[in-house]
């Protein structure tokens, strides 16, 4: 996938638009993505709330997944891990995301955290189901008559 069409692609994610997270660079397997920081990302002791820094990583994550697969490959986090290592008060945050290992239908992906002046302030680890996707609906089951 090309840089333009992951521009496009995270336009299009409601995460991202929410929290204003902005590409900086994208290549095969690696996405660097940031944020900066206002009220709407602070949790009551005025500092970032975690669950903001994870979404972080996981969009970087499963973008630079998407940047190591075929068009058209679906990507879904399976599973992420995640150490906050130092609080961030303000300023801009960068997520560093590398796909480690990609198989047929996993992808692990490492994201670095670090604030504007380049602290590691989290560290994630995480994985992701790559490939089609399967509906999880059942099949209608049509009611027949007795005749």
């Amino acid at each position: 996938m090309a840089t333009k069409e992951l521009r496009a692609r995270l336009s299009e994610t409601n995460t991202a638009a929410q929290f204003g997270f902005v590409l900086a660079d994208a290549g095969r397997g690696r996405v660097k993505m940031s944020m900066r920081v206002d009220e709407r990302h602070l949790q009551v002791h005025g500092v970032v709330h975690g669950g903001v820094l994870a979404a972080l990583a996981d969009t970087a994550g499963g973008l630079a997944t998407y940047m190591a697969c075929p068009r058209g490959t679906r990507v879904a986090t399976i599973e992420m891990k995640i150490n906050y290592l130092e609080a961030v008060e303000g300023g801009t945050v960068t997520a560093d995301a590398e796909v480690v290992r990609l198989g047929r239908h996993i992808s692990v992906v490492d994201c670095d955290l670090r604030d504007e002046n380049r602290r590691l302030v989290g560290k994630a680890l995480m994985t992701f189901f790559v490939g089609p996707f399967q509906t999880n609906r059942k099949p209608k089951h049509r009611k027949t008559r007795k005749g």
